[in-house]
């Protein structure tokens, strides 16, 4: 399912427009990226947790070459589903 798969089931659970469901879900887009920006973590008991995860820098190979290269430590984001949603999977 895409964005605009996701927008459409929304707008006709909900019975409302596509277009208050895609500004609905950029608001929670947004709102999470920011939580996480900030370091924090989102939970929505039931389904899951969004959180920030740190890489550590690591060397890695060029697939075409087998030279060694670094690979930089960075963050990225996770997602751990809850108990509810892994129950119906």
């Amino acid at each position: 399912m895409n964005k605009a798969e996701l927008i459409n089931k929304v707008a006709d659970d909900a019975g409302v427009t596509k277009t208050q469901a895609n500004a609905a879900l950029d608001s929670f887009i947004e709102a999470v990226t920011k939580a996480l920006k900030g370091g924090g973590k989102v939970t929505l008991v039931g389904f899951g947790t969004f959180s920030v995860s740190k890489r550590a820098a690591r060397n890695g190979r060029n697939p075409q070459t087998g030279e060694v290269i670094k690979i930089k430590a960075r963050k990225v984001a996770r997602f751990k589903a809850g108990k509810e949603l892994s129950g119906r999977l």
